[in-house]
């Protein structure tokens, strides 16, 4: 009688299976498919596009339907009134009402600025076709009528807007029409004025180079000369003859392009440039101008990234005299956290000084007058400070590592109180007065949830719960990933979190799917919805497989010592990590030990490049996207602030890249690139590709013509996917 009711459910499961449906011990859900999160995105969280508060802090905008912006008030949550809409005012060369990329009010929100049809170049740059409104007159026109513009922004009194364009600065007087050049040596791989080069956008986090100063008079500006720095080269396919695409890339130990700083006087149209100091191998990577436009604030940065002086540089004559000071036996972080109060004599910073990252309080002659925070726990984001309440706001990981609350606390460094509640991350946005917020919660389980709340944290309105997506994950049966923490030594834990099939049994064996990051600072065990792979994950443990992400030594939220104690040794501890916590999960009667995949994407692939090496005995297979394969061929901000040069340290490069140690794996490798990354180059794939030829190593390779460090884009992700799982099905289920 049991074996015909074995039978039956077997063969139950095998037409649910066929059918597109799943059988679990206690429901019937859906099964899902690689279509429907790549190409469907049936999985996609709903969110709240382009939402900016207003100056006066009692109302935010929105962009709806992808070309009406949307003015509503905080307090109640209710519509106010239309601000534009681009139906019947713009059309694009098919006819169609284009899509608001982006947009900008002036300061005095008479003006907006609208982007359209931007075209990424890379990470965080792009260009756009950029059009001003007038909201009196109701007039669109074009900013510039002499091709696409970046990064434009309303001089204080949104009358001008400067922007840059072919590598100069410009700016269109939108009282008069004139559009006046200010730089003019501009020249591609040469000389770039008002932006960044490839490197400072990727490592620094910011393309804006050139800001306005408080009284509207002066522009300071970057400018890079990257004449000698050396050139990478891709391929890029699809014509008779691929064409090459070159740009400047300072890989490790390699020159860097020269920067300094200038300062564009409107009154005398002149160029000041700014005494940043003799020596030129140095890192700029912020400026900002003080409460007094006659003061700019320079950061000046040593090459190994662990000395950093703040400049106060005089707007009139160059001269520059030293604000703050910051020594680290690592490195230091660059952040935006630098605020100077409105008073003009004081400021507030961020530093892990104390070992974790905390807020401080500094007079302008670079005294401290307090640390605001301080304890084991780090502030992650400093959200501001409300100067009429002396009130600072920022998120922390002060409850758990895993999560992130709002927090308030006085200028003074008391009164700490916690605004959040429910569990999970929280990222907020406030009003330009701080007397709203907007709040993005998500739980690992639970998809975003918008709401608007009081600066005390009180809610009041919803705005979406992503009601839809929730149904649809439990029409999926998506499984609740549970935390956990594997131990490595007597004194560190490693945090985890792990995903079963929904009908798991401790009885039986099941193949264990590892994905890894673990490169600095960053975190993968957090309490926050997984957009990224989590349909997939999902998709995983539909198909049998215990899925488990584990954030080894090195990453972030745990302090100074955590984080850093991979320094001059990049992969080492990260990929040692990953093993043990790979050989204690293959302890467990449920892990089926001969079946242990690892998956990672950029450092994560490099991570799993190195542990199928080195833990040929405990991984059988591993997928590596996009991976570093050698710190030889990254560029210089990022590598040399964890590794210093290959000069100084050739064993910290060598000893711990995945092409020295080829002749070790044993098991099913997968290698991925897109032949156009101009990121983690295509070159790594292809000496790792090449070491393991050489060393008579079987392998797989899959290569995305044309496609960058993201590979998204047309068909790949979803190709990608699909031929990922293929693999693992090979491998893991033999």
């Amino acid at each position: 009688m049991q074996n015909n009711l074995r039978f039956l459910k077997n063969f139950l499961i095998s037409i649910f299976i066929f059918s597109g449906i799943y059988f679990s011990s206690d429901s019937i859900y859906s099964q899902i498919k690689i279509e429907e999160i790549w190409q469907e995105r049936k999985f996609v969280p709903r969110s709240i596009r382009l939402g900016k508060s207003m100056m006066d802090g009692e109302h935010y905008t929105r962009v709806e339907n992808n070309h009406k912006i949307n003015k509503y008030e905080y307090s109640s949550g209710e519509f106010v009134k239309t601000i534009i809409d681009i139906d019947g005012m713009l059309r694009d060369t098919e006819g169609n009402t284009p899509k608001i990329d982006n947009y900008f009010f002036s300061p005095v929100e008479d003006k907006l600025l609208l982007a359209f049809n931007t075209q990424s170049i890379y990470r965080y740059s792009s260009i756009s076709e950029f059009f001003v409104y007038d909201l009196d007159s109701q007039i669109l026109m074009p900013l510039s009528e002499n091709g696409m513009q970046r990064i434009p922004h309303f001089s204080p009194d949104g009358n001008r807007v400067a922007f840059v364009r072919d590598n100069n600065i410009f700016v269109m007087d939108l009282l008069s029409g004139h559009e006046a050049q200010i730089t003019h040596d501009g020249r591609h791989n040469e000389i770039i004025n008002g932006t960044t080069d490839w490197v400072y956008e990727e490592e620094f986090g910011f393309t804006i180079g050139f800001q306005w100063s408080p009284d509207g008079n002066k522009i300071a500006f970057y400018r890079f000369d990257e004449t000698h720095v050396k050139e990478f080269m891709m391929l890029i396919y699809g014509y008779l003859y691929p064409y090459e695409y070159r740009f400047k890339y300072p890989k490790a130990g390699e020159e860097n392009a020269h920067v300094t700083i200038h300062i564009y006087d409107f009154k005398s149209n002149s160029i000041l440039k700014i005494d940043t100091g003799e020596e030129t191998d140095i890192y700029i990577p912020r400026i900002k101008w003080t409460q007094d436009p006659g003061q700019l604030a320079v950061f000046r940065m040593n090459r190994l990234q662990n000395l950093l002086e703040i400049l106060l540089a005089d707007a009139e004559t160059g001269q520059t005299k030293l604000m703050y000071e910051e020594k680290n036996k690592y490195y230091i972080d660059i952040t935006d956290d630098l605020t100077f109060i409105q008073d003009g004599k004081t400021f507030i910073i961020s530093s892990e000084k104390d070992g974790f990252n905390h807020l401080y309080h500094y007079n302008m002659n670079g005294t401290q007058v307090t640390q605001i925070t301080q304890g084991n726990w780090e502030v992650s984001k400093f959200l501001g400070i409300d100067e009429k309440n002396k009130l600072i706001y920022f998120t922390s990981s002060k409850e758990n590592p895993k999560e992130r609350h709002l927090f308030s606390i006085g200028l003074d460094g008391n009164n700490l109180i916690k605004l959040t509640t429910e569990k999970g991350y929280h990222d907020p946005s406030f009003s330009e007065n701080f007397r709203y917020f907007i709040n993005n919660h998500s739980r690992i389980q639970t998809p975003p949830v918008y709401t608007i709340h009081t600066a005390d944290g009180s809610k009041i309105r919803l705005l979406e719960d992503n009601a839809d997506l929730k149904n649809t994950i439990a029409d999926y049966g998506f499984v609740v990933p549970e935390f956990f923490t594997i131990p490595i030594n007597d004194d560190t834990e490693l945090n985890a979190w792990m995903m079963k099939p929904s009908d798991f049994s401790p009885e039986k064996e099941y193949p264990l799917f590892m994905y890894a990051y673990g490169g600095p600072g960053s975190q993968r065990v957090t309490h926050r919805w997984n957009a990224f792979n989590g349909a997939w994950f999902q998709m995983l443990t539909q198909m049998g497989y215990i899925v488990v992400s584990v954030d080894n030594r090195g990453t972030g939220a745990r302090g100074e010592e955590f984080k850093k104690m991979t320094y001059l040794q990049l992969g080492k501890y990260e990929t040692l990590d990953q093993i043990e916590a790979a050989r204690y999960l293959s302890e467990k009667s449920y892990i089926d030990k001969n079946n242990i995949a690892i998956f990672g994407w950029s450092y994560g692939g490099y991570i799993s490049s190195l542990a199928i090496a080195w833990g040929s005995d405990v991984f059988s297979a591993a997928i590596a996207v996009a991976p570093v394969t050698n710190w030889r061929f990254y560029d210089t901000i990022y590598t040399e602030r964890y590794m210093r040069t290959p000069q100084e340290n050739p064993d910290g490069y060598d000893d711990n890249s995945p092409i020295n140690h080829v002749d070790k794996i044993n098991g099913a490798y997968l290698l991925v690139h897109g032949s156009a990354d101009d990121n983690v180059h295509y070159q790594n794939t292809m000496e790792m590709a090449k070491a393991l030829i050489e060393a008579d190593v079987d392998f797989e390779m899959m290569i995305y013509p044309n496609h960058n460090h993201g590979i998204s884009g047309g068909n790949a992700r979803l190709h990608l996917y699909r031929y990922m799982t293929d693999f693992l099905e090979r491998k893991l289920k033999q």
